[in-house]
Order: structure tokens, then C-alpha cells, then sequence
């Protein structure tokens, strides 16, 4: 791969005079060698104007693919702008340019995952206010897709030395959890396949006018479900013939990743992200929408209560009762409150809706080997403690203490520039409200001898942040100054860590050999308090909840996960099973 040449890329201003004299220009300043690569060749090209001369300002881009460059720009600024509203403003604009991308090993193919992989990168940058292209069009295995990646890294840096505003640092980018969540992600064969079942189902239940159809996705944290979910919200979003698509998040950071997606995407005429219980008051079942989507659906309350009244006993019924096809991605592994618990006569009633159901096997985000994967479902699911197996790719550690645990943490997140998306997280066991301690009080904190850390959303941003960044926007994670916090499920959960550090507290226990869960150690009321079942009786779910609190936590971390436990017994095992590491 070294021997990949680098990028021919030229830069021009986009207007119809330029755009008329395109050819002539390339000819007179690109050597000849590489004019062919530009002229007769398929090319990548970004369109891009910037609202105002100012570092604060934000740009509207096009990106596209082409093998007639003059010609393509040509329509883009003669044609286009009679039926299409962007590409009018755009016309319009007197200080929009174009990046032209061309490359001697450049197809067809190569170009439209290169033009994938832009529209990716672009609509994660913060600069970037709205991205108006209207397709996803990732390929599948080509000649020569082992290319791509180099090729793409050597035209991302050529282009961020240009204009660095536009086109930051990679690994910048990569980071957030907007690029984890892209609807530009490139599928797996699984998530391919997962896809087109769901779109077919939904093609026939709109061509059909069938209502109340349901279709499952199903698999563990990191099986890819977010990302399957998003691709499909926007694709959906993009048909003539689907009228209206609601994304549904009950976790208030990935809600943010959605509506940073719709409205930089342009997808807001036909698509809205909406809390569950306003979806529920402002839709009816007698003019159902089209698809409703519901990310995370194993949080929805199956419970009355304030935000909940009025209506039935399980939101996801009321959900399926306003719209043709409900699309929902559910882990019963990820329910975190007892008002989210799935009663029998519930089961029974959502059976009664034609239902489709989708298994994702594969996991996407952990990157280990399989050893360490199934170390870590043993040591979930089974409670069991087995010896640490050896990873040269995956980071997993215990500490001594939380302070160097919190060390290494920061240390991690240094090494990608301040803000590498590495977090100290912890089981909900140190109290916590989500109204401030009075002045002079301090913050509600997580502590352990005389090590302590706030714990999430207390701290206040900096009065002066990182250019270009709206902190207000951004999950939890991705805000600079939430380094100095400690996260909870409550912030973390279905979003990626780079590296993780989970200080696993008095409620996780390790007893006659096994990890066990103590529910009177926890102060997650939502999690131990009994709950009122339909036919009266109060059940403790506490010790399943507290499971899954651990099951959330233990599986955040992309490339590293880091560990210390309060209970003396469990720090021992823990400390027993990476000391006979192999």
C-alpha cells in the first residue's frame, strides 16, 4: 500500500464561468501527467460554501462522483436549480468552491465509496451545518476495494491541509459518537442482509396499506443495531413514497446524535426525532404514520406514570397502534428500571401483531478477539471469573485503585488530543439527584477512600470551549470538560468509548465463587424499588436490573477496558484471574 500514488486534487471556485472554462483550467495548471486522472477519468468532487468569512461560520457541501467533470458541473449549476431548492441557494452563492479528486486507480466503484466515505467524515464535522446529498451508496467487494482506505486517508489529509476548518483531523472525527452513528457507516454482510428484510417489509406493508406492523431487531450491546437503525431512518427518509418517520430515543445523549444527523442531512420534511410519550399524544392510531422507529425500545416505560397517563400500559402498544410499520432495536439485557420490565399479559398482546424479528449476531464494538469477548460474557452473564486471555489488540486491566485507574483514563484521552472519548464510568452506588447540592455542598460524587470524581452532568462547561464546538449539542462524552465527571448508564449507554474505566461498586459482589448483585448496596431506586405488576402484587427486580447496569458498563469500550472494584472479595478474584492471564 505504500506504493498507492497520492490524490490529484484541484481547487477551483463553483460558478457557471469557472464551471464553463473547467476543462481549459485543468489543462493549463494541472501537469500533464495527471490532467487524464481529472478530465477522463471518474473523479470525487465536494461543493462547499461557507455562510461567512469566519471561523465560527458553518458550510453547506455538496459531495458527488462523476466521469464527465465539466459536464456534471454544468448540470449542477444550469439544471439542478430548477427543481432542486439547494442547489438554487447554491447558484446563488458568490463564495462557493469545489475540490476536484482524481486518482489513477480510480472506478466506478472505488468513487462511490470514496464519495460514501466523505459524506461520512463531512457530516460529522462541526463546521459542516448541512450536507445535501440525497443517497447512501457504500459498495460491496470490488477491484481493488483493499484501496480504499489508504486512498481515502491520503486524499482526507491533502484536503485538511488545505482547509483544516472544513476538513479536520481524522481521528478528531472519529471520536464522536455522531461519526459512530452515521447512516454512511459501511454495513457488514449481516447488518446487509438485516436491511433488506426490513425495507421489504416495509415496501410491502405501505404498498398493501397494512397497519400495526411490527419488525424486531435483536442482539447484545455492540452488535451493530445503532448504526443498522440509522442507515435506515435515512434511507427511509429519502423515498418519494414515505410520507413521515419518527426516530424515537429515550436516552437523552443518543437523541442528540439523531437530531444532529436530521438536521445536517437536510431530513426534517419528512423525518422528526421525537420523545415516545409526545409521539404517543400528538399521533393517532386512526392516521397512523409511516414508520416509527424506536432506538433502545427495551427503555420504554411499561408502567403509567407523569409522562406516561392517559393512555395504555405499555408504551411500545401505543407506539404500535400509530404507525404501518414500528421498527424498534431491543436488548432485554439493556432494561435498566423496574418501570421498563415487560409483564406477561404485555407479551401476550404485542404476539398479536405480525411480527417480524431479526437477530444480529456479530459484535461490532469491542475490538477483541473472541477469547476476550466470551471472558467478558462469562464473567456478565455467568458471574463467573475465568483467567484473563491473552489480547495483543484489546486493553483490559485491573487496578489497584480508582485513582490510578481515573490516571490511566486521562492519560488515554490525552493521547487523541484532549477529548479521545475515554471516561471513568461507574455502577450506580454513591447517591446522586439530578437537583444541585447547595453552594458550598459540593457535587454529588463517587468516592472511595480519599479518591472522589462529580458525578455526570454537574460540572459547567468553559465560558470560552473549543472553536466550533456548541457543547449543548454534543453527548456527554464528547463535551472536553466531562473528563473531569464520572458517567452512569444513564449517560453512556448506547454510545461508543474508546477506552473505558468502570468502577464497579458495593452492589456487585463476589460470593461462593460467583459475581452476585445486592440490591440494598445500590442507590438506583428506579432499579431496586418493587414494582406494582398488573395484577397487583410488588416485585423486586433489583438484582437483574443491577445485572444489566454492569452488562451496560463492561461493554462501552471500543479498544480498552479498565476495572476496579469496591467489594475486597471481587478486586481479589479479579486480581486472581489477570495474574494467571494466557
Amino acid at each position: 500500500m505504500d506504493k498507492i500514488k497520492s490524490p490529484i486534487i484541484y481547487e477551483t471556485k463553483y460558478n457557471l464561468n469557472h464551471a464553463r472554462q473547467l476543462s481549459e483550467k485543468i489543462a493549463n495548471h494541472v501537469p500533464l501527467e495527471n490532467q487524464k486522472f481529472l478530465l477522463n477519468y471518474p473523479t470525487v468532487y465536494v461543493i462547499n460554501n461557507q455562510l461567512a468569512k469566519s471561523r465560527q461560520s458553518g458550510y453547506t457541501v455538496y459531495v458527488g462522483e462523476t466521469n464527465d467533470i465539466q459536464r456534471r458541473t454544468l448540470e449542477h449549476l444550469e439544471v439542478d436549480p430548477e427543481h432542486r431548492e439547494d442547489w438554487a441557494r447554491l447558484e446563488e452563492e458568490k463564495n462557493a468552491q469545489m475540490y476536484v479528486i482524481g486518482h489513477e486507480h480510480f472506478n466506478k466503484s472505488l468513487t462511490l465509496d470514496i464519495e460514501n466515505r466523505l459524506m461520512k467524515y463531512l457530516a460529522s464535522v462541526e463546521a459542516v451545518t448541512y450536507l445535501n446529498n440525497r443517497r447512501e451508496n457504500a459498495q460491496n467487494d470490488y477491484y481493488p476495494a483493499n484501496e480504499m482506505e489508504p486512498i481515502f486517508n491520503k486524499i482526507w489529509r491533502k484536503l485538511h491541509k488545505v482547509n483544516p476548518n472544513l476538513f479536520p483531523a481524522q481521528r478528531l472525527l472519529e471520536n464522536s459518537a455522531l461519526f459512530k452513528a452515521s447512516p454512511f457507516n459501511k454495513l457488514t454482510l449481516e447488518q446487509l442482509n438485516a436491511r433488506e428484510e426490513i425495507l421489504q417489509a416495509v415496501d410491502e406493508a405501505l404498498q398493501k396499506g397494512k397497519t400495526q406492523q411490527l419488525v424486531k431487531v435483536t442482539g447484545e450491546a455492540g452488535a451493530g443495531k445503532t448504526v443498522l437503525m440509522s442507515n435506515i431512518f435515512y434511507e427511509l427518509s429519502q423515498k418519494p413514497k414515505v410520507k413521515k418517520v419518527a426516530m424515537m430515543v429515550n436516552h437523552a445523549q443518543q437523541e442528540k446524535v439523531y437530531q444532529q444527523i436530521v438536521e445536517k442531512l437536510g431530513m426534517g420534511k419528512t423525518a422528526e426525532v421525537i420523545k415516545a410519550s409526545t409521539f404517543i399524544k400528538n399521533y393517532s392510531p386512526e392516521k397512523p404514520i409511516d414508520v416509527a422507529f424506536v432506538d433502545e425500545a427495551h427503555l420504554l416505560l411499561t408502567q403509567r406514570n407523569q409522562s406516561y397517563n392517559g393512555y395504555g400500559t405499555n408504551e411500545l402498544i401505543d407506539i404500535i397502534k400509530r404507525a404501518k410499520v414500528t421498527l424498534i432495536v431491543y436488548d432485554e439485557h439493556q432494561v435498566l428500571q423496574a418501570t421498563q420490565i415487560v409483564e406477561d399479559d404485555d407479551r401476550n398482546k404485542l404476539k398479536e401483531f405480525d411480527t417480524t424479528e431479526i437477530p444480529l449476531h456479530n459484535q461490532m464494538r469491542i475490538d477483541a478477539n473472541t477469547k476476550t469477548i466470551q471472558w467478558l460474557r462469562n464473567l456478565i452473564d455467568q458471574g463467573i471469573i475465568g483467567a484473563v486471555p491473552f489480547d495483543d489488540k484489546y486493553d483490559l486491566q485491573l487496578f489497584d485503585s480508582p485513582k490510578d485507574m481515573e490516571i490511566a483514563i486521562r492519560q488515554k484521552n490525552e493521547q487523541d488530543g484532549g477529548n479521545g472519548l475515554s471516561r471513568m464510568v461507574a455502577t450506580f452506588d454513591w447517591s446522586y439527584s439530578s437537583t444541585p447540592k447547595k453552594n458550598g455542598e459540593g457535587y454529588w460524587e463517587v468516592s472511595e477512600g480519599d479518591w472522589h470524581m462529580p458525578w455526570n452532568l454537574q460540572l459547567k462547561s468553559p465560558a470560552k470551549g473549543h472553536r466550533n464546538v456548541q457543547y449543548k449539542n454534543l453527548a456527554w462524552p464528547e463535551q472536553p470538560h466531562t473528563i473531569n465527571e464520572i458517567g452512569s448508564t444513564y449517560t453512556v449507554q448506547g454510545l461508543d468509548l474508546n477506552y473505558v474505566g468502570v468502577e464497579i461498586g458495593p452492589s456487585v459482589k463476589y460470593r461462593d465463587g460467583k459475581i452476585v448483585f445486592d440490591p440494598t448496596a445500590s442507590k438506583n431506586k428506579k432499579a431496586v424499588q418493587k414494582r406494582t405488576m398488573h395484577d397487583g402484587k410488588k416485585v423486586s427486580h433489583g438484582e437483574q436490573l443491577l445485572k444489566n447496569e454492569l452488562n451496560v458498563l463492561l461493554t462501552r469500550g471500543v479498544h480498552g477496558l479498565y476495572l476496579h472494584a469496591v467489594d475486597p472479595a471481587l478486586q481479589a478474584a479479579l486480581k486472581k484471574a489477570f495474574k494467571a492471564k494466557k
